[in-house]
């Protein structure tokens, strides 16, 4: 089973923030004529790299939940402007919706053991076809799903 990160999504109010924030990202970096990559810089780098890039994701948490994933491309070493090392987790530009996760506030980035991230909300729609993700997620905490 694959490992993952999990970190806070600071300044996102919702998944679409988040997608917006990367359409212009990748649209910048085509004006500039620079790689067009999704890289989010943190100030640690992971010691189970290898375990990561195994089918590893990084795991969104939005306004105290987990609601998307992007799947991890690399993890490159890069060197802050004032000389710190720090780390690139290059991340696929797709969003993928999880089922809703609720997590505490922390620093950084965390570890998520494969055997407890969130199932990716697309088996939700096989279960329920067409429903709003919040009658889906009511469904889900009756047990109902």
């Amino acid at each position: 089973m694959p490992l993952h990160l999990q970190k806070l999504c600071v300044g996102c109010d919702s998944v679409e923030d988040l997608r917006s924030w990367v359409v212009e990202r990748m649209a910048e970096k085509r004006r500039r004529g620079l790689p067009e990559e999704q890289v989010h810089t943190t100030r640690m780098a992971p010691k189970r790299a290898a375990e990561l890039l195994d089918g590893g994701s990084l795991y969104w948490v939005i306004k105290g939940v987990i609601l998307v994933r992007q799947p991890l491309v690399d993890l490159r070493s890069a060197k802050g402007a004032d000389g710190i090392e720090r780390c690139d987790l290059v991340l696929s530009p797709e969003l993928i919706a999880t089922r809703p996760a609720p997590r505490r506030p922390f620093q950084g980035w965390r570890y998520l053991p494969g055997a407890d991230a969130p199932k990716d909300a697309a088996t939700d729609e096989a279960a329920a076809p067409g429903l709003p993700p919040h009658l889906v997620a009511e469904l889900r905490s009756l047990g109902l799903l």
